[in-house]
């Protein structure tokens, strides 16, 4: 391999055109150029290795950027264009272009034309093979465009540490056609939307990878390139693409991985330790480009409209930033034996002299301890060294070629045979020495190969284990941040725990208070019938009144009568009937003044009972929301449990695997090193044998296997615990459980409480309503009684206007009677004020009634809206539980359906059969073409018919037949 040298990554900076809906928007052109180099936008200046403007041609762009790349990567080197950019900013246009338009092409179909016009203009020794790739990163995964069914691929490293896509279609191509026809296959699977800024909007990273291998035929010389063709999707503000849905998904994978390219580009520039390769793949797959062996070019693309300007400054930033990046570049060459050989002499050489040199110095150092004074002519000099190591192999080369012509006495025939014998016999077992110490030289180099192999696995082993030991000591902390939770978990619970026994609490509180206040409403109905009761004796005795009152009206007018015919007939007897009708009058007040009372009594307990039913209820409606609370945080927790559960489940089980690993890699390890110990013991010639060595190795894994067998059962004994915790856990949650469904059995109770509290108060509407009926049968009582109390007023007046009369007749017959009549108007007006009392107290009754009537609708209305509610929350619940068993159902036939997709795919994948390298030989047209009438395609690979096709041109010829390639030089 040659020796590497720094090159710089050239940036290009180019601009589009304005499209047509800036310039209907009527956006300013803000780009200023100066010369080749620089721009300046918004009075800044920006320097390139080029900047292209806007009128620049697709081939100008070429020329400038990607020309010279095609001949490094035919030299061996590797090479890498990619097109950076903002959404349609042209990075597609500048890459492809119009695939099959000589004008329009972009630089990936010019590159191929290129490759393959400078492969037919080298020398006729040299064969190439040359395989394609196309793929895209989607949404962060890669997804191979030449085979849709590979979806998720991975990246991977060989020997060399070098990134490469495992499981990539690689395709074997001889002409620019084949080509072409890739990339037409691959660009039609490649994923392309619609926003408002680019009608073909590319929502993928693509990467179209060309694999240049060539071999001299004579020289047997190696070499190989590779070229990375990246067309980068354009970052996007969702505010001016409109992305919504899956597109807005799309744009927010495609800002993340660039602005991981961002970040690899800061830290190259900068100069950091650690560069973030790994934080997105398509950094991960651009490694070696950036930083590495490769010729990069960056192509930056810019809108020049002045709507953009933020995003152009951004873009135009990033193009300065990587253009401080350096990258080492060598050429990719395998060397031959003899290249091999020559270098090993060297080597040795070189060995030895440093050996002699080693040996010279520690003599002297030697002789210096021992406390000699060296001379200064005996102190090593490096020259006289070298010297004298090269004159010695100068005289050892002279004594090689000098020894088979050293002279010798003449000899006698036999002696001369049996010389010659001798000497072909000592020939023979030269050439034997020779072979051996060929076949020596090749075993060492073999055993220094595998002592690389096995230093390099050693050292992958070392770094495996120290990320498995950080990634081990990374779940420690993890098991003990778990810890932490179940801690708080049942800390929480026990909080849960007591929260629970206060509502339950709290719960039978209510329950007894609800019982006294039910026993309560049982005495005050027990009050209302006997109320009513009492109403009906009061009816009873308000016809027992009337009756009464009708009597005595009768004998009242019959007095009034009497009387009349006395004043008439100058015979009245005044005090025989006065005391008589005054005790009725004053019995009847008496009775009329306990019925106003009873009536007032009865209204303030009927207000009392209403009163403590609205506080019943109240209560209750509390008491159905705390039971509600109540069970929504017991749903919660045990939804939190059993997450807790299944995150402790996968815990362990990746504890487990990660020590099986451990334990592997340790066994690993101690063979390892067990081998180097043997190598270095038959290096150093020591005394021990194989046994000892053996016997230590075995105590050396018996210690090991003693460690991991502890450090197992400790972390079983953890595992032990964990178990014990998750059952006291699952205890736990059982025991909830059963206080819910005991919590259910006495909502269940309090249900049916309220439902023979309903009947209870469907019972008192009855009973209500026959009161009602009762008032009404009262108050058409007490029309009658008005009715005739008006009559009695008419014959009072009637009665009035006689009397006057008949006293105006009577004072001229005789003056002595003035003192009867003054008695008489006084027990007039003492019966008028006794109706006008009777009338008072029946108005006061009756507004009474009225208001109890009003009242009554009011409560059963309450009634009836809690029932409803009740009724509504349990339909609710209900409601809610089948929804949930629906959505658990649909899911777990969600899953089973995407298993039943995957594993249909797992089948349907099929290892592609294995392609033929078509070599390509310059001086000669290509042989296998699409176009070509006797050749076929299928899948991955070409195949010909079986007829043997022949095409001569540049001075050679080429016949292929089934699948197979033969060269003839004429």
């Amino acid at each position: 391999m040659a020796d590497p040298a720094e090159c710089t990554i050239k940036v290009m900076c180019r601009f589009r055109p304005l499209n047509s809906s800036e310039v209907v928007r009527g956006d300013r052109y803000i780009p200023k150029f100066q010369g080749e180099e620089d721009v300046i936008i918004g009075g800044k200046p920006y320097m390139f290795d080029r900047v292209f403007q806007s009128n620049t041609t697709q081939e100008q762009v070429y020329n400038a950027c990607a020309q010279k790349i095609v001949k490094d990567v035919l030299e061996g080197y590797n090479g890498t264009i990619f097109a950076y950019g903002q959404t349609s900013s042209g990075k597609t246009h500048t890459m492809e272009g119009n695939l099959h338009d000589t004008d329009a092409m972009g630089i990936i179909p010019r590159i191929v034309q290129d490759i393959f016009n400078y492969i037919y203009s080298m020398d006729e020794n040299l064969e190439f093979h040359i395989k394609v790739s196309y793929f895209e990163i989607y949404l962060d995964k890669i997804r191979d465009l030449l085979d849709v069914s590979k979806t998720n691929l991975s990246v991977h490293e060989d020997k060399n540490r070098v990134p490469y896509v495992k499981g990539c279609t690689e395709r074997f191509v001889c002409s620019p056609d084949e080509v072409m026809d890739t990339i037409d296959e691959g660009k039609s699977n490649r994923h392309v939307a619609v926003t408002n800024m680019n009608e073909h909007s590319s929502r993928s990273h693509s990467i179209f990878l060309i694999n240049v291998k060539q071999e001299n035929t004579q020289t047997e010389q190696k070499l190989s390139g590779k070229l990375y063709l990246v067309d980068l999707a354009g970052s996007e503000k969702v505010s001016k693409t409109g992305a919504e849905g899956s597109v807005l998904d799309e744009a927010k994978n495609i800002n993340k991985s660039l602005s991981s390219l961002g970040n690899v580009i800061s830290a190259l520039a900068e100069g950091t330790a650690y560069i973030p390769y790994r934080d997105s793949k398509m950094t991960r797959i651009l490694q070696d480009s950036l930083g590495g062996n490769c010729r990069t070019t960056i192509i930056i693309c810019c809108s020049p409209s002045s709507y953009n300007e933020c995003e152009t400054k951004s873009t135009l930033m990033f193009g300065q930033r990587a253009k401080t990046i350096k990258n080492t570049v060598t050429v990719n060459v395998e060397l031959t034996a003899e290249q091999w050989k020559q270098k090993y002499e060297r080597e040795k050489v070189k060995n030895t002299t440093l050996r002699n040199t080693v040996t010279w110095l520690e003599n002297e150092l030697n002789r210096w301890r021992n406390g000699e004074s060296v001379p200064v002519e005996e102190q090593f000099d490096k020259e006289k060294a070298n010297a004298e190591v090269q004159a010695l192999d100068n005289v050892i080369n002279e004594k090689q070629a000098s020894t088979p012509n050293v002279p010798g006495v003449r000899l006698t025939d036999v002696e001369k045979d049996k010389c010659e014998a001798e000497v072909a016999k000592l020939y023979k077992q030269l050439d034997d020495k020779d072979e051996e110490i060929n076949q020596q030289s090749q075993l060492a180099e073999k055993l220094k190969q595998q002592m690389l192999d096995q230093d390099e696995l050693l050292a992958s082993s070392r770094r495996d284990h120290e990320n498995l030991q950080a990634e081990l000591n990374r779940l420690q902390a993890e098991n003990e941040a778990s810890k932490d939770e179940v801690k708080e978990v049942l800390q929480a619970l026990e909080e849960l725990a007591v929260n629970y026994d206060q509502k339950s609490q709290e719960v039978e509180d209510k329950t007894k208070e609800f019982e006294a206040i039910s026993e309560e409403l049982s005495q005050k109905s027990s009050i209302l019938s006997s109320l009513d009761s009492e109403l009906q004796k009061l009816k009873e005795m308000s016809n027992h009144q009337k009756k009464r009152v009708t009597e005595m009206m009768s004998s009242l007018l019959k007095d009034l009568a009497e009387i009349g015919i006395a004043v008439g007939s100058n015979d009245i007897k005044q005090h025989e009937g006065s005391g008589l009708i005054d005790e009725e009058f004053t019995v009847a007040r008496l009775y009329i003044s306990k019925m106003k009372s009873e009536v007032k009594t009865m209204a303030k307990r009927c207000k009392q009972l209403e009163g403590t039913q609205s506080e019943s209820n109240q209560k209750m409606d509390e008491n159905e929301k705390e039971l509600a609370a109540c069970q929504l945080r017991i749903s919660q927790h045990e939804a939190k449990i059993k997450s807790l559960t299944e995150y402790l489940q996968n815990v362990e089980q990746k504890k487990r695997q990660l020590e099986e690993n451990v334990d592997s890699l340790n066994e690993e390890l101690v063979k390892l090193s067990a081998q180097e110990k043997v190598h270095a013991m038959e290096k150093e010639s020591e005394i021990q044998t194989a046994n000892e060595v053996k016997e230590a190795v075995e105590k050396q894994i018996h210690s090991h296997r003693d460690a991991h067998q502890k450090q197992i059962s400790s972390l079983r004994d953890e595992l032990d615990n964990k178990e014990k915790l998750i059952t006291e856990l699952q205890d736990l949650n059982q025991k909830i459980v059963l206080e819910q469904e005991r919590l259910r059995v006495e909502h269940e109770k309090l249900k049916s409480t309220d439902q023979e509290k309903s009947r209870k108060l469907h019972e008192l509407t009855v009973m209500q309503d026959r009161r009602e009926q009762a008032r009404q049968d009262l108050k058409g009582l007490e029309e009658t009684v008005a009715k005739e109390l008006q009559t009695l007023h008419n014959l009072r007046k009637l009665f009035v206007q006689d009397l006057a009369t008949r006293v105006k007749k009577s004072a001229e017959m005789d003056s002595d009677d003035t003192g009867g009549s003054a008695a008489q108007k006084q027990k007039i007006s003492f019966l008028e004020n006794n109706l006008e009392q009777l009338t008072k107290v029946h108005k006061q009754l009756v507004r009474d009634n009225a208001d109890l009537r009003c009242e009554l609708p009011k409560l059963e209305k309450r009634l009836r809206a809690t029932a409803e509610r009740v009724k509504a929350l349990e339909s609710a619940l209900k409601e809610a539980k089948e929804n949930a068993a629906r959505d658990r159902k649909r899911y777990q036939q969600e899953v089973d359906r995407i298993k039943e997709a995957v594993r249909a795919k797992n089948m349907a994948r099929r290892g592609h059969s294995a392609q033929i390298a078509k070599p390509i030989r310059p001086g000669q047209q290509p042989v296998a073409s699409p176009t070509h009438p006797n050749i076929n395609r299928s899948g991955g690979g070409f195949y010909q018919n079986s007829q043997t096709v022949s095409i001569r041109g540049g001075g050679s010829s080429s016949s292929i037949a089934g699948g197979d390639i033969k060269h003839d030089k004429n």
